[in-house]
C-alpha cells in the first residue's frame, strides 16, 4: 500500500517536474545572470521539493513554493559570490610597499605560480606567510577551520615550490624582499 502511495507522489512530482523545471530555470537566470547557475539552482530547488513534496503537493499554490525557493538559492548563491569577490580583494588589494633593490622578477614568478594556486592554497599562503597572520586569524579571515589552514597552507607551500622549483623552505615575504646585505632581511 506504501508503494501505491509513493508512485503516486513520484508520478506528481514528475509532472510537477516538466511543467515547472524550464520557468525555475528562467526565474534563477534572471536573478543570478548565469546560465550555468540557474540550472544548478532549478535543480537544487526541485530537490529540495522532493525531499518535502508532502508539504508542497499540499500547498494552495505549489508553483509560488518553488519559485520562492528559488529565490531564496539564489539570494544565497549571490550572497556568497560577494562574499568571495570581497574576500579577493582584500587579498590582492595593492599595498605601497617600498623595498630598496626588489628582486622584480622573483616577485613575477612568485606572483604567477600564486595565481596558479587554487583560491584557498593561494589565500592561506598569502595570508600565513606574506601577511604573518596567525593560523587562528587566517582561519577567521577564510571562514574555516584551523586543520583546513594548516593544510591547505602546507599543500599551496608544495605546490610552489614545485611550480619555482625550489626545494628549501621559504623566508616570509618581507624578509625574502628585504636587502641581503644586512641592513634588514635575513631569518627571523
Amino acid at each position: 500500500m506504501g508503494t501505491v502511495v509513493d508512485d503516486a507522489a513520484s508520478v506528481e512530482f514528475h509532472a510537477f517536474f516538466e511543467r515547472h523545471y524550464a520557468e525555475l530555470a528562467r526565474l534563477a537566470h534572471l536573478l543570478t545572470g548565469d546560465t550555468d547557475a540557474a540550472d544548478d539552482l532549478a535543480a537544487d530547488a526541485l530537490l529540495a521539493l522532493w525531499h518535502r513534496w508532502d508539504r508542497v503537493r499540499a500547498a494552495d499554490r505549489p508553483a509560488a513554493y518553488a519559485r520562492g525557493v528559488v529565490a531564496n538559492l539564489a539570494r544565497t548563491r549571490i550572497r556568497s559570490a560577494v562574499r568571495e569577490r570581497r574576500r579577493i580583494a582584500l587579498f590582492w588589494s595593492q599595498r605601497e610597499e617600498r623595498t630598496e633593490n626588489p628582486d622584480v622578477a622573483g616577485t613575477v614568478d612568485v606572483q604567477a605560480a600564486l595565481c596558479r594556486l587554487p583560491f584557498r592554497k593561494r589565500a592561506c599562503v598569502v595570508l600565513r606567510h606574506a601577511l604573518d597572520l596567525s593560523e587562528q586569524d587566517t582561519a577567521l579571515a577564510l571562514g574555516v577551520s584551523v586543520g583546513t589552514v594548516k593544510s591547505q597552507t602546507s599543500k599551496g607551500m608544495a605546490e610552489l615550490r614545485r611550480l619555482l622549483g625550489t626545494s628549501g623552505a621559504p623566508r616570509p615575504a618581507h624578509a625574502a624582499m628585504a636587502r641581503d646585505d644586512g641592513a634588514g632581511g635575513g631569518n627571523r
